[in-house]
């Protein structure tokens, strides 16, 4: 019986990096990387993590910290004084106010430093591009440059993928996904601002909703009562 090669996938606890995680168990054995930066549900990001690893039964897990994006700020996930939209007419054009400056570069470094170090030979990341908030951290064209400064940053012998499985899926096309895999959804938290019952009202709850509408499934996580389902 062949190993198969390890990957170190970056699991912030929300249903894309859940699902990134299902797909990348089917040829990789998991290490799991998981960030608090001082965004509002960190809490609850944590639980959704252990609680997605417990049900892979993953051992080789790294939970850091890089306080340093809150202190930087910038964001409303971050920030306490910015507050997070609720109303879809109130969010401004260009890149939202939801969006932590540079994040997935601070993700990425630390999952190469682990990769080099334990061996891993891809990271995946559950970005996605075509239905998301429109973060400029998530575009294909960034994770091609990426590898390209692995290749150049990292030790001679050293041969880092980076993986983004779901990067052009719509978000109904990655439960779906999910659900065929039998990826554990209902551990996985996507709110930006609530950590007991979903607010169904920031861009990231209202994106969800719609993806379990449009994949015709009932999303089985709790929301606040007044939230229509």
């Amino acid at each position: 019986m062949s190993v198969k090669p390890k990957a170190v996938v970056l699991l912030s606890g929300g249903m894309d990096s859940c699902v990134t995680t299902a797909i990348a168990k089917q040829t990789h054995t998991l290490a799991l990387l998981h960030a608090s930066y001082g965004q509002r549900t960190e809490a609850r990001e944590r639980r959704a993590f252990d609680e997605i690893a417990d049900f892979y039964g993953v051992k080789d897990r790294l939970v850091i910290r890089l306080d340093s994006l809150r202190q930087i700020g910038g964001s409303a996930l971050t920030d306490l004084r910015i507050a997070v939209p609720e109303n879809p007419s109130d969010k401004p054009a260009g890149i939202p106010i939801t969006y932590v400056p540079f994040r997935n570069a601070h993700l990425l470094s630390t999952a190469v430093s682990w990769a080099e170090v334990i061996d891993a030979q891809a990271i995946f990341i559950g970005a996605v591009f075509e239905d998301s908030s429109g973060y400029p951290d998530c575009r294909p064209e960034y994770y091609r440059v990426f590898s390209e400064l692995i290749e150049v940053g990292t030790r001679p012998e050293t041969r880092i993928e980076i993986q983004t499985p779901v990067i052009h899926m719509r978000k109904s096309e990655i439960i779906r996904k999910g659900m065929e895999l039998g990826a554990p959804l209902h551990f996985t938290w996507s709110c930006y601002q609530a950590e007991e019952e979903a607010c169904g009202a920031c861009d990231s709850c209202r994106l969800r909703l719609r993806a379990f509408a449009e994949a015709g499934s009932a999303d089985p996580i709790a929301y606040r009562a007044q939230v229509a389902r």
